[in-house]
C-alpha cells in the first residue's frame, strides 16, 4: 500500500495530491474559543510526518494561519518546512497597491514566513473590477519576494481567462470539484490545459456526504455544522436525495469491486481530470483522522466500466447551475446560509447614480474614463424606466486596454462593466431588451458570441452583430445595450 501521498508540481513546488484543508478550524472556534496554537501545531505536524505536508487555509479560517505558522517555525529552513496555501478574500471596494500590501502583509505575519508559497485571491462580484488591480499588485508583491506563487479561488472559465489574458502569472484556481458538482470538468478544465493552470478540487467529498455513511440513509432534515449544510444545497440543486443515493450506489459498487471505500472512489474520480493537481481533504486535528484511508486513492485507477457506471448515475441528476464560483456571486447562493450574510453585510455598486439637473426621471453613471468628460457621454443613462448603456469597451482604470488580443475575455469584462452601470441606475441583466456587438475582426464572432451568451442565454435580448472595422487602439469589440425596468 502507498505509504505516502502521491506528488505534483505546481510552480516549482513539490506538493502532495492530498491537501490538508483547514477549514474546519473555523467551525470548532466559532463558538469563541481559539484552539492551543501549540497543540494544533502538534497535529498539523502528525500530518506532515505521514507526508501530508502541504496546507490550505484562509484569512478567515479562524486561527488557521496562526496554527499553521507555528508549525514552520518548527523546522530550521525553508527546504525541509512544509507548504503552506492560504487565501485572501477582500472585501469589494478599490484595491490601491496599500490595501494589496497590507493584506498580503497580514498573512505574512500570521504565517510567520518572509514569502506565501500560494497566495489565493477571491473576489465577490466581477461586476466591481478591482480584481483586476489586486492581482497586478498581487504579480508585483511576486517580483518582489514576498509571494511564491499566485491562484485564485472560485473563478470561472471567462474571468479565469480575462486574467490570464490580461497578464497575470496565475499558478491555480481552486473550486468546488465532484460527483455531484462536476462543472469544473468542462470548459474550466480545458482552459486550465491550455493555460498551464492547475485546479485544486474542495468539497470532493461533499462534506462527508460522499462516503458509505449515507448510502441507504434517509434524507437529513436538520444540519448543525456550516460545511454539510452548504452541500446539502448542492445536493438538492442536483436533483434531490434520490439521484445522489444513485451516485452513492454506483460509488460504492465501483468501491468493492477495487477493494477501497466509497470516499476513495469519489476521490480518485476528480484526481483522475488532467487540470487537477490535488484535492483538499480536511484535516481534523488529531480527531476522526482517516490518514490511511485516504491514501487508498492511489492504489487503483478507475476503468471505462467504472467510468460508464457513473456517468449512468449522473444521468439521473441535474447539472449545477452556471460555472465554479457562481454560488458565491448569483443566486442559487449554494453557500451554508443560501446567501452571503456569512460572508459580507452587502455588495457595494461600483458606479454611482446621479439625477441630471433639470430633467427630472433621469439620472446617468460614468465609469471613471478619461473620455468621458472630454468627449461628453455618459457610461449609461436611464430615462423612466429605460435604460441605455453606451458603446462599452474593455477600458480600465480610465484609460488601460485589457486582455489586449483577447476577444472573448474582452466581451467578458464588457458586459460585466454593462451589468455594472444597469445595476447601479436600479436594473438588472434580466431587463435587458437589445444588445449590439461591434467588432474590429468579423471572423472573431465565435469568442463574442460565447461569452454574450453565457450572460444572456436565459435573458435572450434582441441583437445584431457588426463588423465595426478598425477600433481604436486594442480594443477587439464593443458592446451597447438597453435594459427596460418593469
Amino acid at each position: 500500500m502507498q505509504r505516502t501521498p502521491e506528488r505534483t508540481n505546481i510552480a516549482g513546488m513539490s506538493i502532495s495530491r492530498l491537501v490538508c484543508g483547514l477549514w474546519q478550524v473555523a467551525d470548532i472556534e466559532k463558538s469563541g474559543e481559539t484552539i492551543d496554537p501549540e497543540r494544533g501545531a502538534d497535529a498539523l505536524q502528525a500530518y506532515t510526518q505521514a507526508g501530508f505536508d502541504t496546507f490550505d487555509m484562509a484569512d478567515h479560517y479562524g486561527s488557521a494561519e496562526i496554527i499553521t505558522g507555528r508549525l514552520l517555525s518548527r523546522y530550521p529552513t525553508n527546504k525541509e518546512r512544509p507548504l503552506a496555501f492560504t487565501k485572501w478574500c477582500p472585501e469589494p471596494g478599490p484595491m490601491t497597491a496599500e490595501i494589496v500590501r497590507k493584506g498580503v502583509q497580514e498573512r505574512l505575519d500570521r504565517l510567520g514566513v518572509e514569502k506565501v508559497d500560494l497566495l489565493q485571491f477571491h473576489w465577490w462580484t466581477f461586476e466591481h473590477p478591482a480584481w483586476l488591480d489586486a492581482l497586478h499588485e498581487m504579480a508585483r508583491l511576486k517580483e518582489e519576494g514576498l509571494i511564491g506563487a499566485i491562484g485564485v479561488t472560485n473563478f470561472d472559465a471567462a474571468h479565469l481567462r480575462v486574467a490570464l489574458s490580461d497578464g497575470v502569472p496565475l499558478a491555480t484556481n481552486q473550486v468546488s470539484f465532484s460527483l455531484v458538482d462536476r462543472r469544473a470538468a468542462g470548459e474550466l478544465s480545458e482552459l486550465c490545459r491550455q493555460k498551464g493552470v492547475r485546479l485544486l478540487a474542495y468539497g470532493t467529498l461533499c462534506g462527508g456526504f460522499l462516503s458509505d455513511k449515507w448510502l441507504g440513509k434517509t434524507e437529513p432534515t436538520e444540519i448543525a455544522d456550516w460545511s454539510r449544510s452548504k452541500y446539502k444545497r448542492f445536493i438538492d440543486v442536483a436533483g434531490g436525495w434520490e439521484p445522489f443515493q444513485r451516485i452513492l450506489a454506483a460509488a460504492s459498487e465501483i468501491g468493492r469491486k477495487h477493494g477501497v471505500s466509497l470516499s476513495n472512489v469519489a476521490s480518485r474520480w476528480v484526481l483522475e481530470h488532467e487540470a487537477v493537481a490535488a484535492t483538499i481533504i480536511g484535516a481534523r486535528l488529531g480527531e476522526n483522522e482517516h490518514r490511511d484511508d485516504n491514501l487508498k486513492v492511489f492504489g487503483f485507477t478507475l476503468d471505462s466500466d467504472d467510468h460508464a457506471r457513473l456517468e449512468a448515475a449522473f444521468a439521473a441528476t441535474k447539472p449545477i447551475p452556471g460555472d465554479c464560483g457562481d454560488e458565491y456571486r448569483k443566486p442559487p447562493y449554494l453557500t451554508a446560509s443560501g446567501d452571503l450574510s456569512h460572508h459580507l453585510d452587502a455588495i457595494p455598486s461600483v458606479f454611482k447614480a446621479v439625477p441630471v439637473p433639470g430633467k427630472p426621471g433621469r439620472s446617468r453613471v460614468s465609469s471613471g474614463s478619461v473620455w468621458e468628460p472630454i468627449a461628453g457621454f455618459s457610461r449609461a443613462v436611464r430615462v423612466k424606466d429605460t435604460i441605455r448603456v453606451s458603446g462599452t469597451t474593455a477600458t480600465h482604470g480610465g484609460d488601460r486596454c485589457v486582455a489586449p488580443g483577447d476577444v472573448g475575455a474582452q466581451a467578458t469584462y464588457i458586459l460585466d462593466k454593462i451589468a455594472a452601470s444597469i445595476t447601479a441606475l436600479g436594473g438588472k441583466l434580466d431587463d435587458v431588451v437589445r444588445t449590439r456587438v461591434y467588432l474590429k475582426d468579423a471572423a472573431q464572432w465565435e469568442p463574442a458570441s460565447r461569452a454574450h451568451g453565457r450572460v444572456f442565454g436565459e435573458v435572450l435580448p434582441a441583437n445584431t452583430m457588426l463588423q465595426a472595422g478598425d477600433l481604436i487602439g486594442d480594443y477587439e469589440v464593443e458592446i451597447e445595450a438597453e435594459a427596460v425596468v418593469d
